[in-house]
């Protein structure tokens, strides 16, 4: 397939993702609550596991030792920075409550999260296509916890499903207007940094947004599914990264 089809099919897909919230329309509460901390879970795994196994070696090749650490911090910190000053905010947890001006923040942060991915992983699919495939999956592993639990925020702080269900598609549509400009950066720009500023947001999204929230439970049967699934999903990346080399 056309490199350029790839990335807008991709860019589509993940955008069409925002609509599961409408899920939460026809399961009961305490379903959905059961499935989505083993979903966090398996998302944290996959983008930590994208991030070492295949985004850092493939943007890493051929750069001097230090610019690689430095790309995937300065990734890291970018997202830091949108959680301090926009007060971004992700919660997949009961009881979620936001009033507005905190509402419309979440929306603006996620439309620049989006926006971050977009051009992360379209710049790994751009340097290989195996690699940026694979980014693809564990991002969209994890957009699936994460706008449930984005909706349901949407929804307790007063909007009608139909509305946050809109507003998070919307908010959605930055990750191929993303990807669409990594493709056209391709032709002036090395990509190989935005493939490790893509690794670093990553990282700071499975440690610091999905890892404290597996990390709620007391209970010991909780505690070992949610970390045996987190071990499953980096496990995949890895097996994927051993099994299809670059």
């Amino acid at each position: 397939m056309d490199t350029l089809l790839w990335i807008v099919v991709g860019g589509g897909l993940m955008s069409a993702i925002a609509m599961v919230g409408g899920l939460t329309t026809f399961l009961p509460p305490p379903t959905l609550q059961r499935g989505l901390l083993p979903l966090v879970s398996l998302s944290a795994g996959t983008l930590l596991g994208g991030a070492f196994f295949h985004m850092i070696p493939q943007g890493s090749e051929g750069l001097p030792s230090l610019v690689p650490a430095a790309w995937v911090v300065a990734g890291f910190s970018v997202f830091l920075g949108l959680e301090q000053f926009l007060r971004w905010h992700h919660t997949h947890r009961d009881g979620a409550t936001a009033d507005q001006p905190v509402v419309y923040l979440i929306l603006v942060g996620d439309a620049a999260h989006n926006l971050l991915g977009g051009l992360g992983i379209a710049s790994t699919f751009l340097l290989d296509a195996r690699a940026g495939i694979i980014a693809w999956f564990a991002a969209a592993a994890h957009e699936i916890p994460q706008e449930l639990g984005d909706f349901g925020v949407l929804v307790h702080a007063g909007w009608s499903r139909r509305r946050a269900l809109s507003w998070n598609v919307v908010s959605a549509l930055t990750f191929p207007l993303g990807a669409l400009i990594a493709y056209a950066a391709a032709w002036r720009f090395d990509l190989r940094g935005l493939v490790l500023f893509g690794a670093g947001n990553f990282i700071y999204i499975a440690a610091s947004d999905l890892i404290p929230e597996i990390k709620q439970h007391t209970r010991l049967g909780a505690s070992v599914l949610h970390f045996g699934v987190f071990v499953v999903g980096a496990s995949l990346m890895f097996a994927l990264a051993a099994w299809l080399p670059h």
